[in-house]
């Protein structure tokens, strides 16, 4: 039986997650289903050569490679032609807002089912007014489960068009390596004691979170600190304090190494905490108020039950305090104790077998034509007002960029793919074995967004 193929399309997000979730939906269904990765997201990048999964980069709009109104038809043509080529009738995006040009796929062809694997734990900001249409344009809504659902009062919360599944996470107790596996791969001492710590930087606030949580950790005996980026500012200025031992590290996944850490400072976004927590790591979580992602919430839960310690984020002496008690053996052992209570975040394999049903049913959904004029009329809509929304508070435009004829290729490690992603050359990224008549129609998407010369 020929193996149906699914689109796992994703957003980009100031972490992970999008990602996380979609790479642990495409692992749980690569038994069953060909999965095929598409990302705005650079991370991307460390995704095909440590699965094997099929990849594509699509440049997002805060890139500034082409002019912003035409992204969205860009956007829409990459993923109608990325179905065309693979056979997929199955499109899932993991994003906060589906992007109108994710939604614009089903009126080029009605042939194919659009997801939206919606995260819940939203703040009440503007987004929930527009909340009820971005539901209806799409076949079905999935909601990852959060183990701190139960502090959920956004406007997600109380909707019933979508299906709930477990939460969703990369961490697997049979694929985990042990405590000394690990540190032999991130070149760690096997007897000192490690922590990792993941807050970012760039932000000011978000650079004197990092400060202050470092500080917390001055003063932990033969202590090893592991950050995922170097802890510095904008300007290159250093944001660790002296006395510390810091190591930089790469590792995708590093939902398969937390064994190696006796403890961890992390922001609570949704994948540090269904990670972390199953891997039963003892954790300060330090929140990031910024975007759509209600961390607080998340943070107060995850202390409230015992699984977490909360910092407050507005302060940094509390911050400096609060990872101070990770120093304590007897408060990580109470944390590692507690975290051996939550249930296996397993919504990868239930969101994958939701997807493969849809895929595999012998009727393709297609929409009759009052169903079809209301949801052109609705994505005019949502398009105008995404186009006088972003015209209001305009994205940062990432840098640069040179404009002339894009590179083309099907790079397949991080090595290859972080410096064509992050330089100033537009990069068009295929699948690999893309076929001639793919590779024909991508070079016309890209002479249509772009205004290059027509491709020999």
């Amino acid at each position: 039986m020929v193996k149906p193929t699914i689109i796992l399309a994703t957003s980009n997000g100031i972490g992970m997650g999008h990602l996380a979730r979609a790479t642990a939906i495409a692992t749980a269904m690569q038994e069953f289903a060909t999965p095929v990765i598409v990302s705005v997201a650079g991370g991307i990048a460390e995704i095909p050569s440590v699965t094997g999964i099929r990849c594509e980069y699509i440049p997002g709009k805060t890139r500034g490679w082409m002019p912003r109104k035409k992204w969205d038809t860009y956007f829409r043509d990459r993923l109608v032609a990325i179905a065309q080529e693979t056979g997929a009738r199955v499109i899932a995006f993991d994003g906060v807002v589906p992007y109108p040009g994710f939604i614009a796929t089903k009126l080029i062809d009605p042939g194919l089912d659009i997801v939206w694997i919606r995260r819940g734990m939203w703040q009440k900001n503007l987004l929930r007014f527009v909340l009820p249409f971005q539901s209806q344009l799409v076949d079905q809504v999935i909601e990852p489960g959060d183990f701190a659902r139960g502090y959920d009062l956004g406007p997600t919360a109380h909707r019933s068009e979508s299906i709930l599944t477990a939460p969703v996470s990369l961490f697997r107790k049979d694929k985990t390596l042990s405590r000394d596996e690990a540190r032999k791969i991130l070149g760690l001492d096997l007897i000192r004691p490690a922590v990792l710590v993941q807050l970012g930087t760039g932000e000011s606030d978000v650079n004197e979170k990092m400060t202050a949580a470092l500080r917390g950790l001055i003063g932990w005996k033969n202590l090893q600190v592991v950050l995922t980026k170097d802890p510095v500012d904008r300007n290159g200025a250093s944001l660790a304090p002296e006395g510390l031992d810091i190591r930089v590290v790469r590792h995708f996944p590093l939902a398969y190494i937390l064994r190696a850490f006796d403890a961890s400072v992390c922001a609570t976004g949704y994948n540090g905490v269904h990670e972390l927590l199953p891997a039963q790591v003892p954790t300060v979580f330090v929140s990031n108020i910024r975007g759509t992602d209600d961390q607080e919430a998340r943070a107060k839960w995850c202390h409230d039950m015992g699984f977490a310690l909360r910092a407050d984020q507005a302060d940094s002496q509390n911050i400096t305090a609060t990872v101070k008690k990770l120093q304590d053996s007897q408060i990580r052992e109470r944390l590692h104790q507690q975290c051996a209570h939550l249930p296996d975040p397993v919504g990868g394999e239930e969101i994958a077998k939701i997807l493969y049903d849809l895929a595999s049913k012998t009727e393709m959904s297609h929409q009759g034509p009052i169903n079809r004029l209301k949801r052109l009329l609705l994505w005019g809509v949502l398009r105008r007002l995404s186009l006088i929304y972003r015209a209001i508070n305009p994205h940062k435009v990432d840098g640069s960029v040179h404009h002339e004829d894009p590179i083309w290729g099907s790079q397949t490690t991080a090595a290859e793919l972080v410096p064509l992603i992050k330089g100033t050359t537009r990069f068009e990224h295929l699948i690999t074995g893309a076929s001639d008549s793919y590779i024909n129609r991508r070079k016309e998407i890209a002479h249509s967004a772009y205004g290059t010369r027509s491709p020999n």
